[in-house]
């Protein structure tokens, strides 16, 4: 299979449809793919809506956690339940546009105009949101671009495209799918930013508030210093006497 789109949601019942409609939309009769749909201990009618829709929708797979562990375990459920040989992630939100999945990874495929290219980042560059999470979001992207150097503009959008073993091979913590970019260049790969589509919710709430992402950032951005601090990528060369 081409192409594993793996979408990782929590109480996100009235926007399932309308997205699944848009990546079907986007991607059918151009790829052999599928849609990995992680539900994470919604509480609300997400799961019993997934169900019914895969239903119909054959392409779509439905897994679903018990109790709610967070984006990136439900990030990782899904693609380690994958089957594409590529890759691509969204949030559930519906913010993130489908439409864009083609051109990123058209940019990952033609991997000779980059030699390494590991991850394909969207970058939000007309982000539809309020005006304080806009500049909360560039201020934490101006310090993790700083301190990590991963030259990512925008690390927090969900719309990637990578390897799916290239992700297989990523260290895992709670919190890993914030620092996806700087965690592939670790391990030797190379990342590059193409801007994609933003839109407003429009339904649902936010999952996340803005303190509550400044203090986790904190201790796992230390995290990821560490990590890349004590990384090791070796140039091997096979020397074998023939």
């Amino acid at each position: 299979m081409e192409l594993s789109v793996v979408v990782p949601v929590h109480n996100e019942e009235d926007n399932v449809e309308p997205l699944i409609g848009e990546i079907r939309a986007a991607l059918e009769g151009h790829y052999d793919y599928e849609v990995v749909y992680v539900d994470d201990g919604s509480t609300d009618r997400t799961l019993e809506r997934l169900i019914a829709l895969s239903r119909e929708f054959r392409r779509l797979r439905v897994l679903h956690h018990r109790r709610c562990c967070g984006q990136s375990t439900a990030l990782a459920t899904g693609v380690r339940a994958s089957r594409g040989t590529i890759v691509a992630t969204l949030d559930g939100d519906g913010q993130n546009d489908p439409a864009d999945i083609p051109n990123l990874y058209v940019g990952l495929t033609a991997r000779e105009a980059v030699p390494g290219l590991a991850m394909v980042a969207g970058y939000r560059a007309k982000r539809q949101d309020t005006p304080w999470r806009r500049f909360s979001s560039k201020l934490a992207n101006a310090v993790r671009g700083a301190l990590l150097g991963d030259r990512t503009p925008d690390t927090g959008c969900g719309l990637k495209v990578f390897p799916r073993e290239v992700f297989l091979r990523l260290p895992y913590f709670d919190h890993m799918h914030r620092f996806l970019p700087a965690l592939v260049q670790r391990a030797g790969g190379q990342v590059i930013s193409v801007e994609v589509n933003h839109r407003p919710r429009l339904r649902g709430v936010s999952k996340y508030g803005t303190w509550h992402r400044l203090w986790v950032g904190i201790i796992d951005l230390c995290g990821v210093m560490w990590l890349q601090r004590r990384a090791h990528v070796p140039e091997v060369e096979e020397r074998s006497a023939l």
